[in-house]
């Protein structure tokens, strides 16, 4: 017969001491995520100071204190002399009595373990343990702890750095917004004005809109339904200067209009196709945009039957090189791998007279990635 559960099954003391570890060490880390601040030090402190259980712990950066945990708070205005000694010297220190002046009867704070926190080969503040007496156990534990909070200030550079490249392609991706469409759609604009002013008024709000949704300075992500609302406002600006020679369709599963895409990665596709695809021919030419749910993800095609282009060039473009003017398709390409990886990169196929067709595939959902 089996034997009844009981709760010492669990684990023993080791394990359970693990445990709380882990638990602490994830609880400080999504505040040390966000960089090392007065506010994210405050965050992570506690949980910081739970991992080693000495009397008192605090954070610095490379001259101020951003946070104190524990007992002994009156040694904190000495904190920021120990972490210049501890940044002149570049590695752990340890500080006696001597360093630690104090005439508070029944003070823990007799010692303290000071370890440079680094990132990028940096020394971006300190971690500050302090306790009765130092042992070598403490000091290996300080300087764990501060090892891995400065991997966690390393992954908070990594996503700031990655914020700051993404948001430099969408300045880019914005430069290239062909002038010459802002220029003839309000050319286009002009010439109702006369003789048709109610479509003068309402292409002047749509083109409004869409240079407000264009050049928003919020978001790395946008709904496939907002990018959409832009294209379509594109794409009437487009037909009040083309005419019937533009001919759309749009094939759009309702179920997909939620996901999550990066802002400005559907639009320059139908832009590219309209300059590229159509501009040129003198009979005009049918743009297909297709937006379908395959399972976990979504499938968009943006389809001209223009004049085609040479696979080597399209390569080239998706490589990124700035002398080719295709608009935007290596800047594209690349944000769609960062964000979802290299299997999400665009597919292009196209050959001279045969017209071009460009396939992006999302997740529906996909860590860390929302509108």
């Amino acid at each position: 017969m089996a034997r009844p559960w009981r709760r010492r099954h669990l684990g023993t003391e080791a394990d359970r001491a693990t445990f709380r570890t882990l638990h602490s060490a994830s609880l400080a880390s999504p505040a040390l995520r966000e960089g090392l601040t007065p506010a994210s030090a405050e965050r992570s402190i506690r949980h910081l100071h739970d991992l080693l259980g000495t009397p008192a712990l605090a954070l610095t950066d490379t001259a101020t204190t951003l946070a104190w945990h524990g007992s002994g708070q009156h040694h904190q205005e000495q904190s920021p002399a120990l972490a210049a000694a501890t940044i002149e010297r570049g590695s752990t220190r340890m500080f006696d009595r001597g360093d630690l002046p104090c005439d508070v009867p029944g003070c823990e704070v007799r010692t303290a373990i000071v370890s440079p926190l680094v990132v990028e080969e940096r020394v971006v503040g300190t971690l500050q343990v302090f306790a009765a007496y130092p042992t070598a156990g403490l000091a290996r534990a300080a300087d764990e702890v501060a090892q891995w909070v400065s991997a966690q200030l390393e992954l908070a550079e990594l996503d700031a750095s990655r914020t700051r490249l993404m948001e430099a392609e969408v300045r880019a991706l914005r430069a290239q917004i062909s002038p010459h469409f802002i220029y003839n759609s309000l050319g286009a604009i002009a010439s109702f004005v006369r003789t048709d002013p109610d479509r003068a008024r309402e292409l002047l709000l749509e083109f409004a809109d869409f240079t407000r949704y264009s050049f928003r300075r919020h978001g790395e992500y946008t709904t496939l339904a907002e990018e959409l609302r832009s294209i379509e406002r594109y794409l009437l600006l487009e037909q009040a200067r083309f005419g019937d020679r533009l001919r759309v369709t749009l094939r759009i599963a309702p179920e997909v209009l939620p996901v999550a895409v990066p802002f400005l990665c559907i639009q320059p596709l139908v832009e590219n196709a309209v300059r590229h695809g159509l501009e040129s021919a003198e009979g005009g030419g049918h743009i297909r945009i297709v937006a379908r749910d395959q399972g976990q993800e979504c499938v968009i095609e943006v389809e001209d039957d223009g004049a085609g282009e040479d696979p080597d060039v399209v390569r080239r473009a998706l490589a990124g090189d700035a002398s080719l003017d295709s608009t935007g398709l290596g800047n594209v390409d690349g944000r769609l791998r960062n964000a979802f990886g290299d299997d999400y990169g665009l597919v292009v196929e196209t050959a001279p007279g045969a017209g071009t067709k460009v396939t992006v595939r999302v997740p529906k959902f996909a860590p860390g990635v929302h509108a």
